[in-house]
């Protein structure tokens, strides 16, 4: 069954932040159109990264047979089952390599130096010389991508969840992920058939501190 959410006007950014929330229960079979699902993903990739190296990969399961595959290793949370896609976004732990692509593109093109390509690349390098920062840069930047794709989706009239209960190795087993990469996090994308579970948000006085401790 395919099913279009779309609205007769689009939302807002204000009001796709404050549509967005966690859902866990999804109608099974709703198809979503690979135009709009490209679209979603088009519209995560264009999350900031550091050095623009875009340190994210999405893995899309759309498959029936593929996501019941999921289950086990999301300890049974039905979501990955039910809902019509989830994708998988995986950190780059080689996202240097990217840069190196990235910049001497841009030199080619005429829009950096080779000056500044190779200043860029080689900070690149000094700081992907760590695992740490590697690792560091992986989860924050795919953290990046991950939130804009919920908001993505959303503003396609479609829900989502962020899941990091899943075993991490397991998956990587499962679908032959390569050493340079590792899961980050879980994202169904589906049409919701319960809404959310009501969740509060703490004050601003006790998130907020203005200039200093």
């Amino acid at each position: 069954m395919s099913e279009s959410t779309a609205t007769t006007q689009a939302l807002t950014a204000e009001e796709v932040m404050k549509a967005r929330q966690s859902v866990r229960y999804y109608k099974r079979d709703v198809v979503i159109p690979d135009e709009t699902l490209n679209e979603i993903l088009t519209l995560a990739a264009a999350a900031p990264s550091s050095w623009n190296l875009q340190q994210w990969r999405f893995v899309v399961v759309k498959e029936q047979a593929n996501k019941d595959r999921l289950l086990p290793i999301a300890y049974g949370q039905k979501q990955v089952s039910d809902a019509s896609v989830v994708v998988i976004v995986l950190g780059d732990l080689e996202a240097n390599k990217t840069g190196h692509e990235i910049y001497d593109a841009a030199v080619a093109g005429g829009y950096v130096s080779q000056e500044v390509r190779d200043n860029l690349v080689g900070q690149i390098d000094g700081a992907y010389s760590h695992a740490n920062v590697a690792r560091d840069e992986a989860n924050k930047n795919a953290g990046l991508a991950s939130m804009q794709l919920m908001l993505a989706a959303k503003a396609k009239g479609y829900d989502t969840v962020p899941m990091g209960g899943f075993d991490s190795a397991a998956l990587v087993k499962e679908l032959n992920v390569p050493d340079r990469y590792f899961p980050v996090m879980m994202i169904p994308i589906g049409v919701a058939d319960q809404p959310a579970r009501p969740s509060g948000r703490l004050p601003l006085d006790q998130l907020v501190i203005n200039e200093s401790f």
